[in-house]
């Protein structure tokens, strides 16, 4: 695959707690040198990353997360906020608990609302796939879809497990055409990053590709 569509699926993040203004501002560097996708880091720094990076680069930030079980109203309001303070993407965590008991239609409504929020902005549903059932996977497949939002979304990162192959390949299997896909978590290879592509993903949330090609050039390959 082309190393500069690669790059450009990427939502270059970073979302530990201990992360600091100099680390988010080395990965923004990166993303704009890189061209990649977005930068997907903490609500907190969204208001100072999007003053640095202009419209240079699409910043991103993370809503209910990521654990997922804030409220609605909570969740909306930051949206709302995350919004005003210049994000131009939302990752939101459902509520898992509510999926485990069947509850769809109060999920639906969630990601509804939460989408109302964004306006014309992308959001990306993030299921958190290792504490779901293949059961409850199609079911959200089915959820998202009807909700009108732009994204499925595998995996936090800050679970059991991130993105696999099969769950790739599933909501390829299930979703709806208006819906695309992100894989996320634990991508630690441009060989996995390809293959997460050439199996219907069209966004990667990860921060170690960029340090891969980044690597890679410093060894002259």
């Amino acid at each position: 695959m082309d190393m500069q569509k690669l790059l450009g699926a990427v939502d270059h993040t970073l979302l530990k707690q201990e992360a600091t203004w100099g680390q988010i501002q080395q990965i923004c560097e990166d993303a704009m040198h890189y061209h990649t996708a977005s930068v997907c880091i903490p609500a907190s720094y969204v208001k100072q990353a999007k003053e640095f990076v202009g419209d240079r680069m699409a910043v991103c930030t993370v809503i209910g997360f990521p654990n997922g079980y804030s409220t609605t109203a909570t969740k909306v309001f930051e949206t709302r906020d995350a919004l005003a303070n210049g994000a131009d993407e939302i990752d939101m965590v459902i509520n898992i608990g509510w999926v485990k008991d069947g509850l769809y239609e109060k999920v639906l409504s969630e990601i509804r609302q939460v989408k109302a929020a964004c306006g014309g902005h992308i959001l990306k549903v993030i299921l958190e796939t290792c504490l779901l059932t293949e059961e409850e996977k199609i079911r959200m497949c089915e959820v998202v879809t009807e909700s009108g939002a732009d994204f499925i979304k595998t995996s936090t990162g800050f679970s059991a497990n991130g993105a696999t192959f099969a769950d790739v390949s599933l909501f390829k299997k299930f979703v709806g055409k208006n819906v695309r896909i992100k894989a996320a978590g634990g991508i630690a290879s441009l060989e996995d990053a390809e293959k997460f592509m050439q199996l219907g993903a069209s966004r990667l949330g990860t921060s170690r590709i960029v340090k891969i090609v980044k690597q890679k050039e410093s060894q002259g390959c």
